[in-house]
């Protein structure tokens, strides 16, 4: 414990070494931790590297006051549990929206109407990204690149495409959730 509080001691000055040797030693362990609540590796992985990323920005304000195992665990925890439940808002509106046919779907006007406003949303959303985070996402998601790809062919580091992909999903997701929990 002694030991924890002087590598957190040092994370809050800036010590990226230790920082480091505190992220090597729980990335995958929380990873797999993630994935068992989760059941999905992808979105495991970019919920303990969003969360790394935050710990990392917001070390200065970090307040622990048990092991640092213990709150990356519970942060995890809470993190793969909140993705759980916005991923059941997406699934019961994918089911509302497949319930009918195609076919029936554009003949519905009312139908058609959300398809057109989610559409809105999306386009919307995506306009207000960063020009590199929309770059990113688009090269990703559209072209279906790797992040190494991205990485190598922006010049940055594959950490920095996580997070930026991180925080496109993110900020897509809650401006759905929104459009969705207002219909």
């Amino acid at each position: 414990m002694l030991n924890e509080l002087f590598i957190l001691a040092k994370i809050k000055e800036g010590d990226i070494k230790a920082f480091e040797e505190i992220f090597r030693c729980y990335y995958s362990p929380l990873c797999w931790y993630a994935a068992g609540i989760t059941g999905e590796v992808e979105a495991a992985e970019e919920i303990v590297e969003e969360l790394f990323y935050v710990f990392w920005k917001d070390r200065e304000h970090l307040q622990i006051f048990q092991s640092i195992k213990s709150y990356l665990y519970r942060a995890t925890r809470n993190e793969a549990l909140q993705y759980c439940q916005h991923r059941e808002v997406r699934e019961r509106y994918r089911e509302y929206v497949l319930a009918d046919n195609v076919s029936e779907q554009v003949s519905d006007p009312h139908r058609q109407l959300e398809y057109e406003e989610l559409q809105e949303v999306i386009r919307h959303t995506l306009d207000k990204l960063p020009g590199r985070r929309l770059r990113i996402f688009e090269m990703h998601r559209m072209e279906g690149k790797k992040y190494v790809e991205i990485a190598s062919f922006l010049s940055l580091s594959v950490k920095t495409v996580e997070a930026e992909m991180t925080k496109a999903l993110r900020t897509l997701r809650n401006e759905i959730d929104n459009y969705i929990l207002t219909k």
